[in-house]
């Protein structure tokens, strides 16, 4: 029997979750939801870059109430509209749907999450006897799931460094681009992102995530950044970027262990490929790797990219295919929040032709 399956937010991710969707043979489409009025009407299959569906995208939230999917895939962008993402999440588990979010990053991990957000979410699950899975790439399957794979063949394990390194100029989001991540802004401001508490908010609890599972409990995080200014005026699809301002950065967030750095990420961010030479750069727009230093020294690096060659619609396709993958493991699942380590391995079952 397929899974009823609504896509909320189709957008970056939630075009390409539209298409794992369609094309995952457990899953039926039923509906998609927008907040874009432009979107209104339109063939979600149009949007997704495949065959036309059949059914027509919509602004009316109240469609999902109707439907009682099984699952909804839950794509919208919470960085900007975080209480109505929450509320949202919400009474769709109350409902007694299972959700798969990418966002909401503090769920990926209960325990790191903020009492009372962690609390609302727990009785949603339990008033509806529903689940919630948030994932992506990093944080996401980066974290909690490579790492954790590769470390089993290991005889030693000094460090788990995992990297992402890419260019913002091939990102489709120039508002977040410049007001969340920063690019263009003065030197002497922090963006939103590179807030210490907004670092560890977002990546610290899958840190926690990772030493749970390799029975290294974390005892604390603490953060880096290094700032690097344009050399030039860089002009690209994201927009024009002064010289002098914010091009590139370099951040880790680093999990204490047993009074030493173990498990670190970090991310090398430019607007543009010339600057800030000093620091790593990806063979092509961008890459994630994990390093692990011990025996064997061991790195894998980890490229998508989709039918246009773009990193970041690759990214993107990664990141849903993680969460719409999930979903008859979420949905088979005891009702509650969970993480990468309550679901088993999740392969692309039914994904290949033929």
């Amino acid at each position: 029997m397929t899974l009823r399956v609504v896509v909320w937010g189709p957008g970056n991710v939630g075009r390409s979750a539209v298409r794992g969707v369609a094309r995952n043979p457990a899953l039926d489409l039923v509906g998609v939801i927008a907040h874009n009025p432009d979107k209104a009407g339109v063939d979600p299959g149009t949007l997704a870059g495949i065959e036309p569906l059949g059914l027509r995208v919509t602004l009316d939230t109240d469609v999902l109430h109707t439907l009682l999917p099984d699952a909804l895939v839950y794509a919208v962008n919470s960085d900007f509209r975080p209480q109505e993402s929450i509320a949202e999440c919400c009474a769709a588990l109350e409902a007694g749907i299972n959700v798969v979010a990418v966002g909401l990053y503090g769920l990926m991990h209960p325990p790191s999450a903020d009492p009372k957000l962690r609390k609302r979410f727990d009785e949603a699950c339990r008033r509806g006897g529903s689940s919630f899975f948030a994932s992506g790439i990093d944080p996401g399957f980066a974290m909690d799931l490579l790492p954790v794979v590769l470390s089993g063949v290991c005889q030693e394990i000094r460090e788990i460094r995992i990297r992402e390194i890419f260019n913002y100029a091939h990102y489709d989001q120039p508002q977040a681009v410049k007001t969340l991540v920063g690019m263009g802004m003065a030197m002497e401001q922090t963006p939103p992102m590179l807030h210490p508490a907004a670092l560890e908010g977002v990546w610290g609890g899958v840190l926690r995530e990772l030493g749970e599972a390799l029975d290294a409990p974390v005892e604390s995080i603490q953060t880096q950044v290094e700032k690097h200014a344009l050399e030039e005026t860089v002009t690209n699809a994201m927009g024009t970027f002064a010289k002098g301002s914010l091009g590139a950065f370099r951040f880790e967030v680093q999990a204490i262990v047993r009074g030493e750095i173990r498990f670190v990420v970090e991310h090398i961010t430019r607007i543009c490929d010339t600057t800030a030479p000093q620091w790593p750069k990806p063979d092509r727009q961008g890459c994630h790797q994990i390093l692990i230093s011990g025996h064997p020294e061991i790195v894998l690096t980890f490229e998508a990219e989709d039918s246009q060659g773009n990193h970041a619609g690759g990214g993107n396709a990664a990141a849903a295919g993680r969460i719409v993958n999930a979903i008859p493991r979420v949905c088979a699942a005891a009702p509650g929040l969970l993480t990468s380590r309550d679901l088993p391995l999740i392969p692309g079952v039914g994904l290949i032709p033929g």
